[in-house]
């Protein structure tokens, strides 16, 4: 089954750069997202969410005058509907259930307190300002140095301090690479909260099917099967009388894999009502509601040998995951992800980390695109630049020389993820070609001492795990594990075929990549399948779109059901040619033997219509395969990013001059899609490194809940992205691909944290923060211990946009 290239050459196969199916109905309009549905009856809902990070719940009273049916609170709610619970087989892990409304306490900004239906949303909003809420606030805990005071107030009072949980990971001996290492260097580096920010904001809109005694949850998701199953778990309804469907969606990095109260109360509150309810997300929920990312704080020591070996790595690692453990990724998702990353595509093999999640009274931390890598990334890989710099060597040469190489590979990590296939150190080797890396020192060589501007050139190296197994999410201690997808094909009386899965689309392309696999086995235009997924009742089971799984887990299942398929084909088409089925070919579109062949069009009409003509063949057009990779830790994406910089000494002000990746996911489906996915992580991991962030002031409030104050990056502030691939197939999956939609957003940071210390060098300044804001570069070349303090910084020091080209 783990079938290899070479493919078909065919131009519309695996390998070819199809353009997406599903683009004809979005550039025309005709996509169908979850605030263009609107059935029959439909009310609308308007979420009371409090408006401090923390405090006590004394009393929610709706106004008089409004019926009973339009206000909903905990109190209502309770009968119907048990509390989210994210629970970990890990030692000490401390479980908070989630409130599908507030109840006593609320924990963050936008914890949604009680639900408001009228008949428009504006009606619904008006009657959410008029329930009374009276809370009485309380000291908040925000940041994690502050929840790991001494003293401070527990976001959860029945805990003894605000840990979730404590992680360990360790191998050989870190002693003993210290005593032997030429460098020893001691870091603490930090990566900022920020928002996954995807272009469509959540949505539910739920009903009762009295017809059908079917409950009906419409949701903007990653994950439909689980959040019907965790629907009806926690209703208390069998899984067959609840239906869940994800329409389009815009979008998700992340924050629409987790089960919200939303999905829980509007389900609950349908249950109960004669019509319909709808809740759309505005954005200024989205800013507090929606789970966020990152929120990550390293203090790590690395060991270095005279030669640029890394030969021992010890790591102390906080995560920020506040006020609540979410479904089912847990709080301690990030923390174990950085610790096994952290090690990154080094050979290092003296390792100590122990990780913490921490409780604070900020919104809860989820999923977001990389999950924990960007921040790991960043750590290990300024790491390295300043262990390279303390030895005298190149950067780019140090990393070649620690890396795990080609030789070696399978290779087993010292955190024990097994890295399949690659060749790491020539992915270094090739963007220091394509971002001219010689030419970059030659320019600042010759940059003139008085200039109050310098350049500089950083790299950031990194392996990424990608559809990881089932036994991979166990040994984190999650509940819920994922490891199986499935696929349905079914070939109509007409020859053309329906592929059903259990992924979920938020924009990649799935429709048409899915298609190309099943097009490569079949030698078929892929526009002859049509790609269907969303609708748990129509759709074989699956586990979601998430942890750059797809094609390896929807892509292996859907190769399967092909070749089923053409296996039935073929013994039809052996009893229609008189030929043996092992004589037959698929050639465009037809089966072809040594005496002539039939078209599939005809093949499946005469099957299908006249089945009389084709005695003895068992089995209908519609078959199953489940696929599950016989390796659980993944397959393991990798690459290195380079970027240069100019850093204005004045100002702080940092200008991307130049981009270049060179990555490896395996075999690539489709290159154009592929080419997509990178740029677009990366411009996200650009907005990770100068721009996100959500802070909040001194009293737990958000500072940042618009779209005008949350700052992206805009095309103006983005080169040219150029992409260039390395292409070793993984020997652990079919087709050999690995997953690719999240490695973009990983090393950013690294690679333009680098840059900008690499063009400060002279004046003794690091960057160990992101975003890395005019004023945080300034602030670095001011604390510099070389040649004193920079100019006072004006204007645009305070902003942090970086400037266009």
């Amino acid at each position: 089954m783990n079938a290899k290239p070479p493919f078909r050459d065919t131009g519309y196969g695996v390998g070819a750069s199809c353009p997406r199916i599903e683009d004809a109905r979005h550039l025309s309009g005709h996509g169908r997202f979850l605030a263009d549905v609107r059935l029959p009856g439909t009310r609308d809902v308007a979420v009371v969410r409090s408006p401090v990070p923390h405090g006590r719940l004394r009393s929610v009273r709706a106004p008089r005058g409004v019926a009973a049916a339009d206000v909903w609170t905990a109190a209502e709610l309770a009968p119907l509907a048990r509390p989210l619970l994210a629970t970990a087989a890990l030692p000490g892990f401390r479980t908070a259930p989630l409130p599908v409304l507030a109840v006593d306490t609320v924990r963050y900004v936008g914890e949604p307190i009680a639900l408001a239906i009228g008949d428009s949303r504006a009606e619904a909003e008006d009657l959410a300002r008029r329930i009374a809420v009276d809370i009485e606030e309380l000291p908040a805990v925000v940041g994690h140095r502050a929840a790991l005071a001494d003293g401070a107030p527990r976001v959860h009072a029945d805990w003894p301090d605000n840990v979730y949980a404590t992680t360990s990971a360790g191998a050989g001996d870190v002693a003993a690479a210290a005593r032997r290492a030429a460098v020893s260097l001691t870091r603490q580096y930090t990566v900022d909260r920020m928002s996954p920010l995807p272009l469509e904001t959540r949505g539910v809109i739920a009903h009762y099917d009295r017809a059908d005694d079917q409950l009906v949850v419409w949701t903007s998701t990653q994950t439909p099967h689980l959040i019907r199953d965790t629907i009806a778990e926690l209703l208390g309804l069998p899984g067959n009388r609840v239906r869940v469907i994800a329409p389009d969606v815009g979008g998700g990095f992340g924050a629409k894999c987790t089960v919200y109260p939303e999905e829980i109360a509007l389900a609950a509150v349908a249950t109960r009502l004669d019509h319909p309810v709808r809740w759309v997300e505005d954005r200024a929920e989205a800013m507090v509601a929606t789970t966020q990312g990152r929120d990550h704080h390293y203090r790590l020591t690395g060991h270095a040998a005279a030669d640029g070996e890394l030969l021992g790595l010890e790591a102390d690692i906080v995560v920020d995951a506040g006020a609540y453990s979410v479904h089912p990724w847990t709080a301690t998702m990030d923390a174990s992800m950085a610790s096994a990353m952290l090690p990154g595509p080094y050979r290092v093999r003296d390792y100590r980390c122990t990780a913490r999640s921490v409780a604070t009274h900020t919104t809860p931390l989820g999923p977001c695109r990389g999950v924990a890598r960007p921040a790991a990334c960043f750590g290990i890989e300024r790491l390295i630049d300043d262990l390279a710099h303390a030895l005298g060597i190149e950067p780019y040469a140090m990393r070649m020389r620690a890396m795990v190489g080609p030789e070696s590979m399978p290779y087993t990590s010292v955190a024990d993820k097994v890295y399949d296939s690659g060749d790491y150190p020539e992915a270094v080797r090739r963007v220091g070609e394509l971002i001219g890396h010689r030419a970059v020192r030659v320019r600042q060589r010759a940059t003139d001492p008085g200039s109050r501007t310098r350049i500089g050139v950083g790299y950031g190296s990194f392996t990424e795990q990608t559809a990881h197994g089932c036994l991979e999410w166990a040994s984190r201690g999650l509940a819920v594990t994922f490891g199986v997808e499935s696929a349905r094909l079914v070939m109509d009386a007409t020859g053309s075929l329906t592929l059903s899965v259990g992924v979920q689309s938020q924009g990649q392309g799935h429709e048409t990549t899915l298609a190309q696999v099943v097009a490569e086995v079949l030698d078929i235009a892929p526009e002859r399948v049509a790609v269907r997924h969303g609708d748990t009742a129509h759709m074989p089971r699956g586990d979601g779109t998430f942890a750059s799984r797809t094609m390896v887990m929807a892509g292996g299942a859907a190769y399967g059901a092909a070749n089923l398929m053409a296996e039935r084909i073929r013994n039809i088409a052996a009893v229609l040619l008189g030929e043996p089925p092992d004589r037959l070919r698929f050639e465009h579109g037809s089966v072809v033997g040594d005496h002539g062949g039939r078209t599939l069009s005809a093949l499946a009409r005469e099957f299908c219509l006249t089945p009389d003509h084709v005695p003895g063949v068992e089995g209908g057009l519609d078959v199953t395969f489940h696929y599950r990779p016989d390796v659980q830790t993944g397959a393991f994406a990798y690459g290195t990013h380079a970027a240069v910089v100019r850093v204005d000494l004045d100002t702080g002000e940092v200008e991307l001059l130049d981009y270049a990746v060179v990555e490896d996911c395996g075999t690539v489906v489709n290159p154009l899609i592929v080419d997509g996915q990178i740029i677009g992580g990366t411009v996200q991991g650009i907005g990770t490194a100068l721009l996100e962030e959500l802070p909040h002031d001194s009293g737990g409030r958000p500072a940042v809940t618009t779209l005008s104050a949350y700052r992206l990056p805009r095309a103006a502030d983005v080169p040219e992205i150029r992409v260039e691939h390395l292409r070793t197939p993984s020997p652990h999956t079919v087709l050999g691909m690995k997953g690719v939609g999240e490695s973009g957003a990983i090393p950013p940071p690294a690679a333009i944290g680098n840059a900008i210390t690499d063009a400060l060098r002279e004046f003794g300044a690091r960057i160990e923060r992101t975003p890395m804001t005019a004023a945080r570069v300034w602030a670095a070349l001011d604390r510099a211990s070389v040649s004193g303090p920079p100019r006072a910084p004006v204007g645009a020091a305070a902003g942090g946009r970086a400037v266009p080209r």
